[in-house]
């Protein structure tokens, strides 16, 4: 399958349409912000057009890829190693997350007095807290039926009845190769769907852009211009000194792979939803030479297991507010803060609202902080999800890879000549 177009101009390509499309909403928000904002519709819309075709396509592929492998014992192997991986990288981002907030201290000088906070604002977030456990997480991955698995678009729903799928395939053999091969049909079909979606991407990031331009604009980015600043170079840390390293040792520029998904990269920025690009970064991956089975199993888990940058968000903004609000936070409950955070951050992409809920949550579950204070990040929250979005889907591109390479899945002939825009 096609990982994108062939050659053309490159005025012609969607990474430079996207780009234009972004200036244009940016201008826009930035002079007359009060249409920027009636241009939410637009990004809207083609995140849900995307959002669509994610359930079917994460089937096909996990499905059929469990189906063509030799030994069942394979995809357990791949499911621990990757839960392992995870389970690393995420520890290491909230550990960094934390470093880097006490060191530049966003937050001191504040003296943001609670009994000026508008909580209205931020009720809804915070009512949610109050329904979400561990426990349920758990239990709303197996789904009330098989349909509500699709229909709800939870994607470890998804993956669950995919799983079963390719294992009952797999045990049927030859008989059940017709089937196998009707859906490797179906797959190749949404793909081709999601290469026609993607060509409205460009409408899709000017209305997000506008909007976010013309909805928050300077004033935002004034008055917590430290925290932003913050995040975003904490980001670039993470992906610089952590990714950089892990990604040379799979013998992966990280740059020719940012430049590889650059157009994902650049619509994830102006969405704030990695769930737009999904589709695409299957396919790419499979076409920068990881096997098909280990994509369709690590893609979509890591879009719940792995969010590196929502965990550099979590613990930046946790700190922050207790910064902002005189709260002292000691070594050791910065430590029992990380604790919470490694358990709360697996549910982030498994609810509305997603990181800003699970921050509300983390504040609930340590107690020390007011949940309240949430209240002053959410006229920011955007921006800042404008740094997570790309750092967590650079972070599940490296992982694909680091895991094809651990399991002898990876081409490497085939990734070097994806990576420097010969694909095969």
């Amino acid at each position: 399958m096609e990982a994108a177009a062939g050659p053309r101009p490159f005025y012609l390509q969607l990474w430079f349409l996207v780009l234009v499309a972004m200036a244009i909403g940016v201008a826009l928000g930035e002079f007359y912000p009060e249409i920027g904002v009636r241009m939410a519709p637009l990004g809207d819309a083609f995140i849900k057009a995307i959002r669509v075709l994610i359930a079917p396509i994460i089937f096909c592929t996990v499905v059929h890829g469990i189906a063509g492998m030799a030994s069942m014992a394979k995809v357990g192997r791949v499911a621990f190693k990757a839960l392992l991986y995870f389970e690393a990288l995420t520890t290491v981002a909230l550990v960094v997350g934390l470093v880097a907030v006490n060191l530049f201290r966003p937050g001191v000088g504040m003296n943001v007095d609670l009994s000026h906070i508008d909580a209205s604002s931020v009720a809804a977030y915070i009512e949610q807290t109050h329904h979400r456990t561990t426990t349920q997480f758990l239990l709303a991955i197996i789904p009330d039926t098989f349909i509500g698995a699709f229909s709800e678009g939870n994607v470890l729903q998804v993956l669950y009845v995919s799983v079963l799928c390719g294992f009952a395939l797999s045990a049927l053999g030859i008989a059940g190769k017709p089937l196998t091969d009707l859906i490797d049909i179906a797959s190749r079909m949404f793909f081709r769907i999601v290469a026609v979606v993607m060509w409205a991407a460009p409408v899709g990031v000017f209305g997000a852009i506008a909007f976010t331009v013309g909805k928050f604009g300077a004033g935002s980015l004034v008055s917590l211009g430290k925290l932003i600043i913050t995040f975003y170079a904490t980001c670039l840390v993470f992906i610089f000194l952590v990714l950089w390293p892990i990604a040379r040792w799979c013998g992966v520029s990280l740059f020719r792979f940012i430049g590889y998904i650059r157009e994902e990269l650049l619509i994830v920025i102006a969405t704030t939803s990695s769930e737009t690009v999904l589709p695409r970064m299957i396919a790419k991956l499979e076409a920068m030479g990881c096997d098909e089975s280990v994509v369709g199993l690590v893609i979509p888990t890591g879009y719940s297991f792995n969010l590196d940058g929502t965990c550099l968000y979590l613990a930046t903004a946790t700190v922050f507010l207790a910064q902002a609000t005189n709260t002292p936070l000691s070594i050791e409950q910065q430590v029992g803060l990380l604790a919470v955070l490694l358990v709360a951050s697996k549910g982030a992409a498994g609810v509305a609202g997603a990181a800003f809920i699970v921050l509300a949550a983390t504040l609930a579950a340590v107690g020390t902080i007011p949940v309240e204070s949430v209240a002053l990040i959410l006229g920011v929250h955007r921006l800042l999800s404008q740094g997570l979005t790309p750092t967590n889907l650079i972070g599940n591109g490296i992982a694909t890879v680091v895991i094809a390479k651990w399991e002898n899945a990876l081409d490497e002939r085939r990734m070097a000549d994806a990576l420097a825009g010969n694909p095969r």
